[in-house]
């Protein structure tokens, strides 16, 4: 057999010889063959890469986990720290070749960079899914606090809440994110779930049903309605596209988004966030009888025991509605 190989390399480089891989005539051996060719055989985008950008690239696109939106972030995280592994020397590494050093030198750039507790948190979370990836989950510990990152400072009693009136909406041309902006106020949707969304699919009647495609994380997610303002809105969205999209058929999201964009700052809109901010505050109102605490409500000092007990419940419902897992993130939202 190993007799077979050699003749089978043997043969390939005499076939390669005035070939455009003429060059790798003289360096195919038994073992580097496979590699060798791969490498030399990339699109052309793909020639100019490392093998470590190239080999993240190749897991990218063979894990598609989460939204199209976490997939293009993870994707551009990866490529930066293959960038930054490369300027301090790593310049050899394939994607399986991560080690707790690598993982160290990037920490350690970031921290004199002086990037924020929640940026350096998303890094981190991408280098994990790296690691797991590869089968190295074990090489980075689950808790940032041993990796010497403060915990996330959310909470502020400052409201962030905005309400967009009929008279701001009329500045914005585009019928279609003028839908959305509607769709963000009346559900709390993010941008990307409130261009994506389609009426046809989401409307169940007493609540809408969010596509993990159109998600952060890719998880589907229900809002129900409570209102007839919010059945208003979506009465609208299906009179605007029926059974389609809030992306006209002539464009991609990515076009929408920068549409979307241009419409907002042509229109002096700014921090369209904020709508999210205003449907929890409404949502906690309607919840537990009283103000959130960023809307000028009663701290959580300030609640009776049977008070704290309602203000949890509404903090968990809130918390599933507007797509998000841990209790704590809803201080910012409401305060505390």
């Amino acid at each position: 057999m190993p007799q077979c190989r050699q003749q089978v390399t043997k043969h390939l480089a005499l076939a390669l010889r005035g070939s455009r891989f003429g060059e790798l005539a003289t360096t195919l051996t038994d073992e580097n063959l496979v590699l060798t060719l791969h490498a030399h055989t990339r699109e052309p985008q793909e020639a100019l890469m490392d093998d470590l950008t190239y080999t993240l690239r190749q897991l990218c696109q063979r894990n598609r986990d989460g939204s199209h939106a976490t997939q293009a972030d993870r994707l551009r995280s990866l490529t930066l720290m293959s960038r930054q592994l490369r300027d301090v020397g790593f310049r050899q590494m394939r994607a399986t070749s991560l080690k707790g050093k690598h993982i160290e030198v990037l920490l350690q750039r970031w921290q004199t960079e002086g990037l924020s507790a929640g940026t350096l948190k998303n890094r981190l979370a991408h280098v994990r899914w790296w690691a797991e990836k590869v089968g190295k989950a074990g090489i980075i510990p689950a808790d940032n606090t041993r990796l010497g990152i403060p915990e996330r400072r959310f909470v502020t009693q400052e409201s962030k809440a905005q309400v967009l009136g009929s008279d701001a909406l009329d500045r914005v041309n585009d019928p279609c994110v003028r839908m959305s902006l509607a769709l963000q106020q009346a559900f709390g949707l993010r941008r990307e779930e409130a261009i994506k969304f389609r009426p046809g699919y989401a409307d169940q009647g007493d609540f809408i049903l969010l596509k993990g495609s159109w998600t952060k994380g890719g998880r589907e997610r229900v809002v129900p309605l409570t209102t007839p303002q919010q059945r208003a809105v979506l009465d609208e969205a299906h009179q605007l596209v029926g059974a389609g999209s809030l992306i006209p058929a002539q464009k991609t999201y990515i076009q929408q988004r920068h549409t979307y964009d241009g419409q907002c700052k042509g229109a002096g809109l700014s921090h369209m966030h904020g709508l999210r901010h205003h449907y929890a505050q409404q949502r906690y109102e309607a919840l537990t009888g009283w103000q959130a605490p960023a809307a000028g409500g009663p701290s959580a000092k300030a609640l009776t025991r049977e008070q704290r007990v309602q203000d949890r419940a509404a903090r968990q419902i809130i918390s599933r509605e507007l797509g998000h897992e841990r209790l704590a993130i809803t201080a910012v939202y409401l305060g505390r």
